[in-house]
């Protein structure tokens, strides 16, 4: 391959000390193997960024920093989510490498297919997507609400690339106009497509994690999940509003019917069915009024323009 360029492999960490040892070692090994073959240039490195662990990860991070030639690290102030965690990395590594490639600490992604991203970057692409084959190291559970995202996303018409969560390539450019979208609410999976430029999928199976606890539950899975709809999509507030348009002819209708039978003499028996009413509109009403709250919630932290990330050191080569 004629030419050599620089890629780094960003990898956000959260409690992670039972990973990283295996996690540096296979990384190394990836990475000079691809040196040696002339992929990518000897800068290329591995950066660990510590989203404020409670555990000893930061100082796992040093002493590897220390010891092995190929990897850096960056510690960010305090404990800021991945998605904040992975964008502090991406932007802070964007000036020193010509490709980046971001993943999890627990290596369930593929890294045998890196040298898949890099030929089709060097073929022109400034995005590549890690897409995954098929998902049978998930629960059957995990599974179907994972898919089940995806195809509820794609229909509040987010443009997002199915079965990809945050195994990617970047390059440089695309590092650089990322970094004019100004979102205080991340959904990275949703904002990197509107980046556009050439883009392209590499294909691979997912492993089982070798060690540690996922760091996401069934609880910030659904946040994940309503934090990418809320933050991509308004169709929530115009479904709010074809529902009460819904509701409005109903009632005429309910009110010409009765209104009927009120003239003609009947007696209507309708205790039960205007307590399950009142009860159905109300809880219709908190609904529309819990989604439009969480709507205004986004646009006053989006105002406050409070940073993402604040980077507490950086241990660069």
């Amino acid at each position: 391959m004629e030419r050599q360029e620089t890629l780094y492999i960003v990898i956000p960490c959260y409690n992670e000390e039972a990973v990283l040892p295996v996690t540096e070692k296979r990384l190394t090994e990836k990475l000079q193997k691809m040196i040696d073959q002339g992929i990518i240039s000897k800068e290329s490195r591995v950066v660990f960024v510590d989203d404020g662990s409670k555990d000893n990860t930061w100082s796992m991070i040093t002493e590897m920093y220390k010891s092995n030639p190929y990897v850096m690290g960056i510690k960010s102030s305090r404990n800021r989510g991945h998605q904040n965690t992975l964008l502090e990395g991406m932007m802070t590594v964007k000036d020193d490498c010509d490709m980046m490639v971001s993943m999890d600490a627990d290596l369930q992604d593929d890294i045998e297919v890196l040298d898949q991203f890099v030929e089709k970057y060097y073929a022109g692409c400034d995005i590549v997507y890690g897409v995954r084959s098929a998902r049978k190291t998930d629960t059957w559970f995990k599974r179907t609400t994972a898919q089940s995202f995806y195809k509820i996303m794609e229909s509040m018409g987010v443009n997002i690339v199915y079965n990809h969560a945050d195994y990617r390539l970047m390059s440089k450019r695309a590092l650089k106009e990322l970094e004019n979208f100004k979102e205080v609410n991340l959904f990275l999976r949703g904002i990197i497509p509107m980046i556009g430029f050439r883009t392209d999928t590499v294909e691979y199976e997912r492993n089982q994690r070798f060690a540690g606890e996922s760091k996401y539950p069934l609880k910030k899975m659904i946040s994940f999940a309503l934090d990418g709809i809320t933050s991509l999509s308004i169709k929530p507030i115009r479904f709010i509003t074809s529902l009460g348009i819904c509701l409005f002819i109903i009632s005429i209708i309910l009110l010409v019917y009765y209104g009927i039978g009120y003239f003609r003499g009947q007696t209507i028996q309708g205790w039960v069915t205007l307590v399950i009413s009142i009860w159905g509109i109300g809880g219709l009403e908190l609904l529309g009024i819990g989604i439009i709250g969480e709507y205004i919630g986004k646009i006053y932290l989006e105002t406050k323009e409070r940073p993402r990330f604040i980077v507490e050191e950086y241990l660069k080569k």
